[in-house]
């Protein structure tokens, strides 16, 4: 399931990362690791408590991870905008006519 989640969320990521997406993509990160979340709980009848124990760390919280595959953070996807290109216009222009 991780990894289907990661190709869903790299192909979202590089498609829209040239869009002012980086709050977008915090928040779709933030959904997604609570859903996993949800699921495991769900799943394997876990409290709060069981997750804990699960993902934290006495440095901080680790990431999701299964059989060596990490839920890939969509919020850590650079965000990199069009720079304003200066392209002359192949046609005359109308005041020099």
């Amino acid at each position: 399931m991780l990894i289907r989640i990661n190709r869903i969320t790299r192909g979202w990521a590089e498609y829209f990362r040239h869009a002012v997406a980086k709050h977008t993509f915090d928040r779709l990160a933030y959904f997604i690791w609570w859903r996993i979340v949800r699921w495991v709980k769900t799943k394997r009848r876990w409290r709060w408590k069981d997750v804990h124990r699960w993902l934290r760390t006495p440095t901080g919280w680790r990431p999701i991870a299964a059989d060596g595959i990490e839920l890939r953070n969509i919020a850590a996807t650079p965000v990199t905008r069009y720079r304003r290109r200066s392209i002359p216009s192949p046609w005359p222009c109308a005041n020099h006519a």
